[in-house]
């Protein structure tokens, strides 16, 4: 017989376990009990321990022993005890990295003893553990009553931990600074005015005069968009094409300039203008579109670059600004209901083409477990350190006789092109390919397989795995309907043939796999090449340099630059349809140039120059040159001390650091003289020997 205690399924221990109090849901209280203040009574007693329960095991308790009056409602640990502890653990790393760090780090911030430093620290990091306590003790979490807390938690939530750090960095910068009594409260409110960049679409008044009809043409990896957007630029009088990368407009430059079509090129490191006026056509990188130029027709390629969070804004910029009647965007399906969208707010007409892969991509079933031995003709392994790519090579070439190829991103664009049609050429023995993701956009492979060594990469700011989209990008270059090969061969006669219908389209498709070295990373690219990709949901902008230049003027000379730009980006106001780029290195830069002397638009343009500050000895260039920039004087190529040009001079074998070395060194030269060339087209009176520069 049931007791009158016990419930249906449930033992006896259960039955008379401690129970705590649970809360209605505000939908089942009535007004009276809902509104009732909890000092007005007092809490009743729920439940006490059985007269026998003593008798009972601890062990066997899996609450705790006694709910009484005073211990019903015991405070669980919450989420912000959580994040207060990887606050604090954080805080540590961050305390270290700048105690140990160089002084010089923070000089420009008013900072000038370690003292200093230690004694700032110090008061930082009490106040980031008086908010903490404030928000796990008494719930002070919003951004008015604790705005620190909040924004280090939000920080958090957007780009988890090298987010935090970098949002760490700005509040200590901002708390030094603000102490230093360097801000003005009284233009706080032209700082959010000016901050205001809800309406891009506005910044552009001379483009908004146009009626522009935009053609996006969607589909993916090879399946022919670009191909039939550069058909339509082949027939215009007048056009320009736009690329993410130099190598894409030097093709486009190549192949316009052989069928006889005067073409210039424009990018950040190379102009090259044709003799005389006449020039009808440009091909340049998206970052340096001449957006006052009108033309008939432009080509805008990779249009989904518009939703990165480092160059997004580019792309934004072009497809806002561009004086053309005819608009040609080729990108990913996913790109439709956004730029349907922009182009609704723009007042363009919008005609959408939907293409079809050329041929099939399929993702095998099993992986090559390991075993380089099974790598075949015609194989590309993907893998995203440069260190892993040389080591991926030589154990390649030991395991199966076979020669490899190597393409990633810090090699020069010539030197990937080469390695590309070394790869491609069926005339010689270079059957593999080693690369990073630098396969995925700018060269034509003939790849037959796509093989995964890793699914992982560095961001900028950590080890991160690959988006759904990078992994379809890449694995789209497996079977690629034409090689570089052909392309040199047949490129110029094919973009001058007439008619709509060609032997691009024509042709017998071929195949294309994918794979993982590794049997554990397959089931993550079989998922990624089936999952529907989300719609982008908002574009990249970029506060304009007037704005930046306005902004600047209300704070003091002496203010680091650093802070003005994380200041406006704190208080940007934008539109649901745009995000705001991240700045990356664009802080380290504005802090080493900070002791030169020069105009806020001189500092800007420095800023926007291809520094990776990251490599070995690239500091250095960048002081130097800012030196040269501030005084006017001393850009001579061969006086620059921070070049190693005698590396130009040097074998290979007679570097200290063996090979490796050589070629870490090379890089960085490379990357040194085209910082060089960059900065000799804007300051041609500073820096005068761009020929020196450039391959002869």
């Amino acid at each position: 017989m049931q007791t009158a205690l016990s419930r249906p399924g449930q033992c006896a221990f259960c039955a008379f376990r401690a129970v705590q109090r649970r809360r209605l849901a505000p939908q089942c209280q009535d007004g009276p009990r809902r509104h009732r203040s909890i000092a007005s009574r007092p809490p009743r007693k729920l439940f006490t321990r059985r007269p026998d329960a003593s008798n009972i095991p601890p062990r066997d308790f899996r609450r705790d022993n006694a709910v009484g009056t005073d211990n019903y409602l015991k405070p669980q640990a919450s989420v912000y005890d959580a994040f207060g502890e990887l606050l604090e653990s954080e805080l540590d790393h961050f305390e270290n990295r700048f105690s140990n760090g160089p002084l010089n780090r923070v000089t420009p911030w008013g900072i000038t003893t370690k003292q200093q430093l230690f004694r700032e620290l110090e008061i930082f990091g009490e106040s980031v553990r008086d908010a903490v306590k404030r928000a796990s003790k008494h719930r002070i979490i919003s951004k008015n009553a604790n705005p620190l807390f909040h924004d280090l938690r939000q920080a958090f939530i957007s780009g988890h931990t090298p987010a935090l750090a970098s949002q760490l960095d700005f509040r200590f910068m901002a708390s030094v600074v603000e102490s230093g009594g360097l801000i003005n409260g009284s233009t706080s409110g032209l700082q959010k005015q000016l901050a205001d960049l809800r309406f891009p679409i506005e910044w552009y008044p001379a483009t908004r005069a146009l009626q522009r009809t935009v053609h996006l043409h969607v589909g993916p990896t090879n399946s022919g968009k670009t191909y039939h957007a550069l058909k339509r630029l082949e027939t215009a009088k007048t056009g320009l094409y736009a690329g993410p990368l130099r190598l894409l407009a030097h093709e486009v430059y190549t192949r316009f300039n052989a069928m006889g079509k005067k073409c210039a090129l424009i990018t950040g490191e190379e102009r090259r203008i044709p003799e005389g006026l006449d020039c009808v056509m440009n091909s340049c990188t998206v970052e340096m579109i001449p957006l006052n130029t009108m033309v008939d027709v432009a080509v805008i390629d990779e249009i989904q670059m518009l939703g990165d969070k480092d160059r997004g804004w580019a792309w934004t910029q072009a497809l806002l600004g561009i004086m053309a009647k005819e608009v040609h965007l080729c990108g990913e399906l996913r790109t439709v209901p956004l730029v349907r969208d922009l182009c609704a707010a723009m007042g363009d007409k919008l005609i959408i083409h939907e293409y079809e892969r050329l041929g099939p991509l399929k993702c095998d079933t099993r992986s090559l477990k390991g075993d380089l031995s099974k790598l075949e003709k015609g194989d590309a392994v993907i893998l995203f350190s440069r260190i892993g790519i040389h080591a991926m090579k030589a154990s390649i070439e030991r395991i199966t006789g076979k020669r490899c190829a190597v393409v990633y991103g810090s090699l020069p664009p010539e030197t990937r092109a080469q390695q590309a049609a070394l790869f491609n050429d069926p005339n010689n023995d270079y059957d593999i390919l080693v690369a990073s993701n630098a396969v995925g956009m700018g060269l034509n492979l003939s790849i037959r397989r796509v093989v995964f060594e890793s699914l992982s990469k560095h961001n900028g700011l950590a080890l991160a795995p690959l988006e759904v989209p990078e992994i379809n990008q890449i694995a789209g270059r497996a079977g690629r309907f034409k090689s570089a090969h052909e392309a040199t061969k047949q490129g110029a006669t094919e973009l001058g043939k007439p008619g709509s219908t060609s032997e691009h389209v024509k042709s017998t498709p071929n195949v294309g796999y994918v794979t993982t070295l590794d049997g554990f990373d397959l089931p993550r690219v079989q998922e990624a090449m089936a999952t529907k990709v989300e719609p982008m949901k908002s574009a990249g902008i970029f506060p304009p340099s007037d704005v930046v230049i306005r902004f600047a003027a209300l704070f003091p000379a002496t203010t680091p630059f650093s802070y003005i730009l994380l200041r406006l980006h704190e208080l940007v106001i934008l539109n649901p349809q745009f995000h705001l780029c991240r700045l990356r290195e664009q802080v380290e830069i504005a802090d080493l140039i900070q002791p030169y002397k020069m105009s806020v638009a001189d500092r800007l343009a420095f800023m926007s120059s291809p520094i990776t500050l990251r490599d070995i000895g690239f500091p250095e260039v960048v002081v130097e040159l800012a030196q040269c920039l501030s005084n006017q004087s001393g850009g001579e190529l061969m006086d620059l001390k921070s070049f190693p040009l005698e590396i130009l001079d040097q074998d290979i074998d007679d570097h200290p650091e063996g090979s490796k070395g050589y070629l870490r060194t090379a890089e960085m030269l490379h990357k040194a003289l085209n910082l060089y060339l960059w900065l000799s087209y804007r300051f041609a009176g500073v820096f005068q020997e761009s020929a020196s520069c450039l391959p002869r």
